[in-house]
């Protein structure tokens, strides 16, 4: 079973939540020893941008020295 978890400071420990549908299916009980397996996600930066405007005459970079 897979699931996005958000990676939390607890004192000088990066911890994460398993839900509650994982620990059902998967019938995991506390102080049992699992093993997860790690993978960053990127970030689409798709919609960051929204409402910045059209760019002007103004915006233009100036490379003339």
């Amino acid at each position: 079973m897979e699931s996005l978890t958000k990676a939390r400071k607890i004192g000088g420990s990066i911890m994460v939540t398993i839900p509650k549908e994982i620990v059902e299916t998967e019938s995991i009980q506390e102080g049992e020893i699992i093993k997860i397996s790690v993978e960053k996600i990127k970030k689409s930066g798709f919609g960051m941008l929204k409402g910045i405007g059209k760019f002007s005459k103004e915006d233009e970079l100036n490379t003339e020295l």
